[in-house]
């Protein structure tokens, strides 16, 4: 996930002259391959160029926009030429394989959010060499992952080997194997169980938090296991993915899907629904089940729940004026002309079992538009309450009062964020498995079978009575499957615990098997690169250097596994066709010589007095006009270092804040292969380490209290889990977004790319 496209000032757009990179002069690409000069020039407020600005004062692009007003003073290169643009439009730096284009007479470097909105929205072939849509895609995606590579938004460290353990009381395994598009949760519908009380027991090394009934409920991304349980309980859906990581129109769901190209190139989907369709309780699921969730949540009573504005109808006609009505507003004209309205035009309810969804044409054509047909049931009174939604033939509106006030703000979100932490049969289920039981304090669900589930998009149904999905130990996971106490332990991974788990198998006579399957993802250390020293690209270049990522790999996997230099699945068809056309990526091989190269040209080059560095921990010269507040307030967690001004200048430290999990043995590898690491404190860095729960470093990642934990202090800039690419689509055109309207929703690392700005005039 996290564009308005070209909705947003389009008049002013006109007036636009120039972007803040060029491909003579930028400052991302120093420590590359590429040839850059040692100065830049800064625009100002106005777009102006100002006199250039020296390598300890370059500023990075969250300085460059502080204070600065999207659609005032910039707006993303993408919004003012994107939708106009063709892969015929672009070519590459043979020396970088950076990706290039000529705007308003000059070359520009082409930015991770454009490339992105252009992946899944500019794939035609029209006036282009290219034969296929999918040929296009994967021209675009090789840009993407080429400029990925060269910013290091993060730093992948292994993709290793998964094997999944069973006990050989699960039946089906070999016939139905996992795979890393079709996890245990998924593949257990065809599976049987042995076992006396016909029950699975699932383990999983990471806590649930309750949040089965939206995973996503508050959070960029959801906790996998929350995302398990949510998967095995919800179903139904009008679209699916197979076990080959496809999307399907689900037929046992949808009777009848139109297709319909309006004159004003929006798209409308026509869903006509089978009509024996039931929740776990027995009702009926009718067309309105399936626009509850979307409509609720693109409201503001439901931004104010999650403390996060989901916008589920955001690709859709009218989404802005509807997005905006707050229960009082009816009619009301927004800044651009928008009027705002109670109904959802894009959602149109036609009868008891057909609904139908328009898309915004400035969202078409997509890569992936079967995806805009995917809904899924909820019963109405999980976020509705007492409330329904209504179509009088403008389009779909909430009934009653949804958006009456109460307290500080809208009364019915309280009922909202109590069905997020639903946990009971409190509402029915639409999915195989309702959940009959869940201790928090244990951290365990157990599901059982729904007796009404019609089946999966190819007719699948689950035999297996009751499952339970519980945390375990890492440590001592083999001997919880020995004892009985687990029956299926996924994702070992590791060098030590996958010797340990084939041995088991191999010499259990039987009692034990298992699979194995390269991981669509990789363990990576992560950053917030939009603060404290992360914000800058050479920083994180540095990181890498300093890093023996081959040896931490094959430290960690034990040999099974390697390690990958971008956000890609070794075995996806577009990795396949990305290096059949050329692409060539940067490995960061280990040098500190290489670490200190990039951080002297970006300007770590003081000591804490402001004079020059000799030893110790590196700081930065910000000149006092580009400093942010968080610049001003950064400092290592004990306090030690911290920001200082000098003559009215701030020097920064080269100080990171790492936050690791317990009981990780990842974590404890980036003790020796991080934070204390000789390269590490050669190249001036100083680590600090904080070891805590997953759910807290959630929260101070995402700097919000989505699981009630985060300080209120921005402090961390380094932050270790995982990536998976699980699903059909691969898709980040929300995600790289500069747009600060959409920027805390959607952002995946937390960074602005410098190349995407374009300033307005």
């Amino acid at each position: 996930m996290k564009k308005l496209f070209a909705l947003l000032l389009a008049a002013v757009m006109v007036t636009s002259v120039m972007t803040a990179c060029s491909k003579t002069d930028t400052n991302e690409t120093k420590g590359t391959e590429s040839s850059v000069s040692g100065e830049t020039t800064t625009p100002d407020a106005s777009g102006n160029e100002t006199e250039p600005v020296n390598a300890d004062g370059e500023p990075s692009s969250v300085q460059l926009l502080e204070g600065k007003e999207y659609g005032k003073d910039y707006v993303s290169l993408y919004e003012h030429i994107g939708k106009e643009t063709s892969i015929a439009d672009v070519y590459e730096d043979p020396a970088t394989g950076l990706a290039y284009m000529d705007v308003d007479g000059e070359s520009v470097e082409l930015g991770l959010d454009f490339l992105t909105m252009a992946m899944v929205y500019n794939t035609s072939t029209e006036g282009t060499d290219f034969k296929t849509e999918d040929e296009v895609y994967a021209e675009w995606w090789k840009y993407y992952i080429t400029r990925w590579n060269m910013l290091m938004p993060e730093i992948p460290l292994y993709a290793n080997e998964y094997y999944d353990l069973y006990s050989a009381k699960i039946k089906g395994v070999e016939e139905y194997p996992t795979n890393p598009y079709w996890p245990a949760t998924k593949a257990l519908i065809n599976w049987t169980s042995e076992k006396p009380d016909n029950s699975i027991i699932l383990g999983d090394g990471t806590e649930l938090s309750g949040k089965f009934r939206f995973s996503f409920f508050g959070a960029t991304s959801p906790a996998a296991p929350d995302l398990a349980v949510e998967n095995l309980t919800s179903g139904l859906e009008t679209v699916a993915t197979n076990s080959e990581g496809a999307l399907v129109l689900n037929e046992q769901v949808v009777k009848e899907l139109q297709e319909t190209k309006n004159e004003d190139g929006s798209l409308t989907y026509t869903i006509t629904l089978h009509e024996d369709l039931k929740f776990s309780d027995g009702s009926p699921i009718t067309a309105k089940n399936y626009l509850y969730h979307a409509m609720a949540f693109s409201t503001p009573v439901a931004a104010q729940a999650a403390g996060k504005d989901h916008m589920s109808c955001m690709n859709f006609i009218g989404f802005k004026g509807y997005n905006a009505y707050d229960g009082t507003n009816e009619g009301a004209t927004l800044e651009d002309g928008t009027v705002v309205t109670k109904e959802m035009p894009g959602l149109r309810l036609l009868g008891d079992y057909q609904f139908s969804v328009t898309v915004d044409p400035e969202y078409l054509p997509y890569f992936y538009s079967l995806n805009f047909a995917n809904f899924k049931p909820t019963y109405k009174d999980l976020w509705m309450g007492e409330y329904d939604i209504a179509d009088d033939g403008k389009g779909c509106y909430i009934t009653g009062d949804f958006y009456a006030k109460g307290g500080d703000g809208y009364a019915h979100a309280d009922h909202i964020v109590a069905s997020s932490q639903n946990a009971d049969t409190t509402y029915p289920y639409s999915g195989p498995y309702v959940i009959s039981r869940y201790d928090a304090s244990a951290k365990e669900a157990t599901m059982e079978l729904n007796p009404n589930f019609k089946g999966t998009f190819d007719g699948s149904k689950p035999s297996i009575a009751k499952v339970v999905y519980k945390k375990i130990v890492v440590e001592t996971q083999l001997e919880d499957i020995r004892s009985g106490g687990v029956d299926v332990l996924p994702n070992i991974t590791g060098g030590a615990p996958t010797n340990e788990a084939i041995a088991l198998a191999d010499g259990s006579n039987g009692a034990f098997v298992y699979t194995h399957y390269s991981r669509a993802g990789y363990g990576k250390l992560g950053f917030r690169c939009d603060f404290g020293p992360a914000q800058y690209t050479a920083v994180r270049q540095a990181i890498a250097y300093c890093m023996d990522r081959a040896t931490f790999a094959k430290d960690f996997t034990g040999g099974y596994g390697g390690v990958v230099d971008a956000p890609y699945y070794s075995g996806s068809w577009m990795y396949k066709a990305a290096t059949e056309q050329g692409m060539v990526l940067n490995a960061y091989d280990t040098s500190v010589d290489s670490a200190i190269a990039v951080l002297e040209a970006d300007g770590w080059i003081y000591n804490a007095e402001g004079g020059e560095y000799t030893d110790g921990v590196r700081y930065k010269k910000i000149p006092g006009d580009l400093a942010t507040e968080k610049d001003k307030n950064y400092k290592s967690v004990d306090g030690a270092y911290k920001t200082v001004e000098i003559n009215g200048d701030y020097y920064m430290p080269l100080v990171l804040n790492w936050y690791g999990t317990t009981n990780n043995e990842f974590s404890d590898m980036l003790v020796t292969g991080f934070e204390q690491a000789d390269n590490i404190k050669a190249a001036g860095f100083a680590v600090y380490k904080t070891i805590g729960d997953f759910n807290p470093m959630l929260d101070e990642l995402n700097q919000a209290q989505i699981y009630g934990y985060y300080s209120g202090t921005p402090m961390y800039t380094c932050f270790n889990f995982a990536t998976g690419f699980t699903s059909a689509i691969y898709d980040y055109s929300f995600n790289m977004t500069i747009d600060p309207s959409m920027y805390s929703n959607y952002s995946t690392y937390f960074i602005k790319d410098a190349a995407d700005i374009y300033w307005l005039k």
